[in-house]
């Protein structure tokens, strides 16, 4: 799990987000926010919050009893289910509750808070007769920089990714089916971590095409392409990546060279990447050298940042809705990809990199290769 000290250094960086607005107290709700500054992951079942005032001192609240080993000086609890049965109403219960300790002895000046966006704050603002402002964007820009801890859970999850990719070289041949590979990964991600993930199993598992989830009766062909991009989860934080694999292990001319094209670009990508570049310029120029290679432009985004959430800032992206640079300490996915009939599906290759002082660090070790 995510570790109280690493926890507590989180909770400082919040008091000058707070410092900075002018706010008397901060209330999230989301629950990688709470899991984030709290160093407690409540289960999916149970809603939880998190409070900070200004002098530092933290409270959270938990299902069914006060959670241990919290980076919080107040840790309480509330009923999430009666005889067995879940609450609907934990919401609410959980907002009054945190209304209740922001009214509190040392929290009755809290008229100015910070909120994020959630069920639980949803329901606090109904009660709450001050002034509330979100600061999600805020929570989003703090998540960027990983720290250790976080560092360590993702390394985890990326583990998790090669032992799939190798139980995929095994499996893949014609006529295995696009399901039983899927549930096959799925095992061998779980038996790596030794627990069974955050999230259901996630990302591309067909074959043929370009990506979407495994489809029920669809058997691999001889010849095709099967892209496998995947998303496992391990306490909290994600991996993201991508490797091609072609079916019966003789890929075409076409096939090899859009690869090597795409292996390429990926090159490009960590010569160019460092802190203080734009991400939509690393886009533009990953996009560029495609298309000057395969006469083919990029279909998609060339990546994303990955954490908490499966996609995170940073945003390697033309939208005009981001404008990124690139920090050093964030991770971020590279998945250039192409797809179409000519290469009987698509190739698509994904890492997963940390952005260090004079570069990049490639974070997942497993081969390229088609075959």
């Amino acid at each position: 799990m995510l570790t109280v000290e690493h926890s507590r250094q989180r909770q400082r960086r919040l008091l000058e987000v707070m410092r900075r607005r002018n706010l008397d107290a901060v209330v999230v709700g989301v629950p990688h926010h709470v899991y984030y500054f709290s160093a407690v992951r409540s289960s999916w079942l149970h809603e939880s919050a998190f409070v900070l005032m200004p002098d530092g001192r933290a409270w959270l609240t938990s299902g069914n009893k006060p959670a241990e080993n919290a980076a919080v000086d107040e840790a309480v609890s509330y009923e999430a289910q009666w005889h067995a049965t879940l609450r609907q109403e934990q919401p609410a219960v959980v907002a009054l509750q945190a209304l209740d300790r922001l009214k509190s002895k040392g929290g009755g000046s809290a008229s100015r808070i910070g909120i994020d966006a959630s069920t639980v704050t949803s329901q606090l603002l109904l009660a709450y007769e001050g002034h509330a402002e979100p600061i999600d964007a805020d929570l989003w820009q703090m998540r960027r920089r990983k720290d250790a801890d976080e560092l360590e859970l993702m390394k985890l999850a990326i583990r998790a990714t090669e032992a799939m990719y190798s139980r995929a070289r095994e499996l893949i041949e014609p006529g295995i089916q696009e399901i039983s590979v899927f549930t096959e990964l799925h095992a061998a991600a779980v038996k790596s971590t030794g627990e069974p993930m955050t999230a259901p199993l996630g990302n591309d598992y067909v074959c043929g095409g370009g990506g979407g989830p495994p489809r029920n009766g669809r058997a691999a062909k001889a010849g095709e392409i099967y892209v496998l991009d995947l998303g496992p989860s391990y306490r909290g934080y994600f991996a993201d990546n991508c490797r091609a694999f072609a079916v019966g292990g003789k890929p075409t001319d076409k096939q090899m060279n859009t690869w090597t094209a795409i292996t390429d670009c990926l090159e490009l990508v960590e010569r160019l990447a460092k802190p203080g570049v734009r991400c939509r310029d690393l886009h533009d120029a990953a996009a560029a050298f495609q298309l000057d290679r395969t006469g083919i432009k990029l279909p998609h985004h060339l990546g994303h940042g990955v954490g908490l959430q499966p996609h995170e800032y940073p945003h390697l992206n033309p939208s005009p809705g981001w404008d990124d640079v690139l920090l050093e300490g964030e991770v971020f996915t590279a998945e250039p990809g192409l797809y179409g009939p000519h290469l009987n599906g698509g190739i698509r290759i994904e890492n997963n990199y940390l952005v260090t002082a004079s570069g990049v660090k490639n974070l997942l070790n497993f081969p390229m290769e088609l075959a």
